[in-house]
């Protein structure tokens, strides 16, 4: 916490999952039903969550309604134990790099770590100044863009790694 000149810093490292509805009816943009609130109570009701909080939220998904009949069905996609194998060695590598986990990294660890080539560093810059990110948000896209490549087996953050990045920010904002 940094406040009148001053730092501290409390321990304080915890996972937040978080949900709610896009608007007070919850079917903002759901094919199965219609939305009932208006521009203005939608816009009211997505304030109540502020901008500063949201920034502080690396991955942030819209999850619609799934069909009666999807839900009834067999899962299709990767199987979890795949899933928890691709992020462990996704984890190591980052520790076996940095010596932290990509979340962790801040400073010159994240410059040197998070390091871009001229068109990556291009395509950031410019979806930072299109978006209206603060330092914070950009530097959230990069260490996320580090993971995916991580999960990817790259060694570099490439311009889809960081396409993919900014997609899980700000989904309020988008609605």
């Amino acid at each position: 916490i940094s406040r009148a000149a001053r730092q501290a810093e409390f321990p304080a490292r915890f996972q937040l999952i978080a949900a709610m509805n896009p608007c007070p009816c919850g079917h903002l943009g759901s094919p199965l039903r219609a939305c009932r609130c208006t521009p203005d109570g939608v816009a009211r009701y997505q304030g109540r969550i502020s901008g500063p909080l949201l920034d502080r939220i690396d991955l942030q998904v819209e999850v619609p309604a799934v069909p009666p009949d999807v839900l009834a069905s067999k899962p299709d996609g990767e199987p979890s134990a795949a899933i928890a194998l691709r992020v462990a060695v996704a984890r190591d590598r980052a520790l076996a790099r940095q010596g932290c986990t990509n979340a962790a990294l801040s400073g010159d660890a994240l410059d040197q770590h998070c390091a871009l080539e001229a068109p990556a560093t291009k395509f950031l810059q410019t979806a930072a100044a299109r978006l209206g990110w603060s330092g914070r948000g950009f530097h959230r896209v990069l260490r996320v863009a580090r993971t995916i490549a991580d999960l990817s087996g790259g060694a570099a953050i490439t311009v889809a790694h960081l396409a993919e990045a900014i997609q899980y920010r700000r989904v309020l904002a988008a609605q």
